[in-house]
């Protein structure tokens, strides 16, 4: 369904070190970006796969990051430890929290998640699908 999600960042290594604390966890891993003129980059994709893909970006327009109202990237985990373990290297690494790691009753039996900001106040929802199963 998706290409890619990009989400803006006002310090890139700061956000490297947040999104490989979280996304390492769930099998994600950094890839190179190639230079295509724009701001500098980072991208995490899912090994063996070339897509879909999820890039922290300095804004192009040269203006500060700033979070979206109502926005919010989810990631999906393959079991609640990965929940739990991406939630914990999150805060570690500079995140806070939206929402302790749990059950999610109210959005399917089975389902547990847990939110987190990255650093510059991107919301992120780590989800393991249990409902789905």
């Amino acid at each position: 369904m998706f290409s890619h999600i990009t989400v803006g960042v006002s310090n890139l290594d700061k956000a490297a070190e947040f999104y490989d604390a979280i996304l390492l966890p769930l099998g994600l891993t950094q890839r190179p970006v190639t230079p295509d003129g724009g701001p500098a980059a980072r991208c995490w994709i899912k090994p063996g796969l070339t897509l879909p893909r999820f890039y922290a970006y300095e804004p192009y327009n040269g203006q500060p990051a700033s979070a979206g109202n109502g926005s919010m990237v989810a990631f999906t985990a393959d079991n609640e430890n990965q929940v739990l373990a991406a939630y914990a290297a999150g805060l570690a690494a500079g995140g806070s929290t939206e929402g302790e790691p749990g059950e999610r009753a109210n959005y399917g039996k089975g389902y547990f998640g847990a939110y987190l900001r990255d650093p510059d106040g991107n919301k992120i929802h780590l989800a393991y699908r249990g409902d789905l199963l």
